[in-house]
């Protein structure tokens, strides 16, 4: 009987996580883009994401991420991970692990302002010295399947071994957002 109750703890455990909403979205900036998606991104509890980043003269980056979104009064804060793929055009190929979270807090009833920042030291990262990434801005929530981001984003790799640094965005961006 008491592995019943466990295993209906944890079948109810991942019902609940599959019924967050899936995000996709895209942003461009000057010189690059960005795709991803997310699963519950905007809820209490296990958050789990998607993304690739490319740049025409710097490279790719591909990660998948796992956070914790945890609620303080009207504010969404997520503390987690990722794991990235890095395919910077003057270093050597390799992947990192980076640490970091973020912010979301709700302005009324149509707009979030949002931040997030991750980072991976050189003893997390192979080809590269270190790996860090910002974004910070203003979503419009048009209605519920659909939201426009506007911010800044900066997504960058310090070159090792006497190697250039390799920055994918340094910019202004514009996003789109569809939840389901």
């Amino acid at each position: 009987m008491k592995y019943l109750k466990v295993a209906y703890l944890v079948v109810a455990t991942l019902a609940a996580g599959s019924a967050n909403a899936v995000s996709f979205h895209g942003e461009a900036g000057s010189k690059w883009t960005n795709v991803g998606m997310s699963f519950g991104a905007n809820e209490p509890g296990f958050t789990f994401s998607g993304n690739w980043a490319h740049n025409d003269n710097d490279g790719d980056v591909a990660s998948l991420g796992l956070g914790w979104n945890i609620p303080l009064g009207s504010v969404l804060i997520t503390l987690g991970g990722k794991t990235l793929y890095l395919n910077p055009d003057d270093n050597d190929e390799g992947y990192a692990v980076a640490v970091g979270g973020g912010a979301q807090l709700p302005l009324g009833e149509h707009f979030t302002l949002f931040g997030d920042a991750y980072f991976s030291p050189d003893s997390l990262s192979s080809g590269v010295a270190q790996y860090g990434e910002a974004n910070a801005g203003l979503r419009w929530n048009v209605n519920k399947t659909f939201s426009v981001d506007g911010g800044y984003r900066y997504v960058g790799m310090e070159g090792k071994d006497g190697r250039s640094d390799n920055i994918l965005a340094d910019g202004a961006y514009a996003g789109v957002n569809f939840s389901f």
